[in-house]
């Protein structure tokens, strides 16, 4: 039965990722629609059509490969410049590249299509366009964390001390996964929160006479302090109680931006209480955006987190937990919450949705990336026709045309390899090493 409810939980969070990347691709195809685009195919996946169906000009399908999908609009690349032609002579690998692809596409242009085609388009036209499926899932992200907060609440740090760490452990020991490296052992040194005789359930209000708001300032003020003395009081018992002065500590603790990086920062020893806070929009819009620094942190080093992912796969080194996954590695995750015995039904609907919410927010900034053929490359090639056709206006001199974005596709053509190499490394290793909740 406990396999069945994970396999059960899986499939239906698979299912709720594709329905986000339908719902990513319907934000293309809405406005597309509205601004008369020719639109020939909405597809969610790739590879081979299993199912179709076409209304109007535009076939509506699903196909046999379900990471990802697509919106075809014609008229994506401009005709050669200068010449309002398709070239006949090719110089140049580049130019062979995107004169290919300019030819391919213009196959399926006919006269009526004059005014339809996508680079055509008015410049807050192509953005609209363009924004429309990163923003459906920046939406899908507000919404369903929203929901979350509101009827089950989010788990956020406070300043109660839930544990006192009695020994500093050495780095070496710490990376170890046994967890028997984890215990103290005797000439470890005490940590400062035990020198200062901080206990559990200890509230934390003044940190070196500052008065402590909330957790993330106190860790702020913790990190700052380094190797200073720390004078601390507590709320004990209903009573201020002012803790012996001692010195915190220079140790490697986690990046609050990006939790898989170490940085040098002041060490208390104790780690924080958790509490559910039920909170409206603006308190999710915060939330989202402590995210969005941690997930733009995992996005720019992408590359170099996939390489150490997979060297870790091959050396046998354990997963960094932080790490990447795919969409495999998402729904096994979905999986273990649906069929754990440790939590009720409704902790694990809200912690689905919260994994649902990271999802789409780690898509939408994902497609926000400035390069093709991700929605932000095409964005910024909207962007670069406009300001260069304003400066040709504002200099009195000739209008330079359509920017010519097939030029950019050798850049598309290895982004795409990245990505799809990427996928594989992180799908094989999501079945084999999976990341565990």
């Amino acid at each position: 039965m406990h396999i069945l409810i994970y396999i059960a939980g899986a499939i239906v969070f698979f299912v709720m990722i594709m329905v986000s990347v339908a719902l990513h691709e319907i934000g293309h195809l809405v406005p597309g629609k509205l601004f008369d685009v020719k639109t020939t195919q909405y597809m969610v996946g790739f590879g081979r059509t299993l199912w179709s169906t076409r209304r109007g000009e535009t076939e509506y399908g699903i196909k046999a490969v379900p990471l990802g999908g697509y919106c075809r609009f014609v008229g994506m690349y401009p005709p050669d410049p200068g010449s309002g032609k398709l070239r006949t002579v090719r110089t140049g690998i580049f130019q062979s590249i995107a004169d290919s692809a300019r030819a391919a596409e213009w196959e399926d242009i006919r006269p009526e299509d004059d005014g339809r085609l996508f680079y055509q388009k008015k410049t807050w036209q192509k953005l609209i366009i363009m924004f429309g499926g990163p923003t459906m899932n920046l939406i899908l992200a507000f919404v369903t964390i929203l929901l979350v907060s509101l009827s089950y609440g989010l788990p956020q740090p406070t300043a109660r001390v839930a544990q006192v760490s009695e020994c500093i452990i050495p780095a070496a020991r710490q990376a170890s996964p046994d967890p028997a490296q984890h215990r103290c052992r005797p000439g470890d040194p005490p940590t400062p929160a035990a020198l200062a005789g901080l206990r559990s359930g200890d509230v934390i209000t003044v940190f070196n006479g500052v008065a402590v708001r909330d957790w993330n300032q106190l860790s702020d003020l913790i990190r700052d302090n380094l190797d200073h003395e720390a004078r601390i009081t507590v709320r004990r018992d209903g009573h201020s109680v002012d803790l012996k002065p001692v010195h915190t500590v220079i140790s490697g603790v986690s990046s609050n931006t990006d939790p898989g990086k170490v940085v040098r920062a002041g060490f208390l020893g104790f780690s924080p209480s958790q509490e559910m806070v039920h909170g409206g929009p603006v308190f999710v819009v915060g939330q989202l955006w402590t995210m969005t620094e941690q997930l733009a942190n995992v996005i720019v080093r992408f590359p170099v987190r996939v390489y150490n992912t997979a060297a870790d796969l091959v050396t046998g080194k354990p997963r960094d937990v932080n790490g990447p996954i795919s969409i495999v590695g998402a729904s096994r995750l979905a999986g273990e919450v649906a069929a754990t015995n440790d939590i009720d039904v409704s902790t694990k609907a809200a912690q689905m949705f919260l994994l649902l919410g990271t999802v789409n927010l780690s898509l939408a900034l994902f497609n926000f990336v400035p390069l093709m053929p991700l929605d932000g490359g095409h964005i910024v090639g909207a962007l670069y026709e406009a300001v260069r056709r304003r400066l040709a206006r504002l200099f009195g001199r000739p209008d330079p045309g359509h920017a010519d974005t097939a030029k950019m596709l050798p850049v598309a053509y290895v982004v795409s390899a990245v990505i799809g190499v990427s996928g594989l490394i992180l799908i094989v290793a999501d079945v084999i090493d999976p990341i565990t909740f």
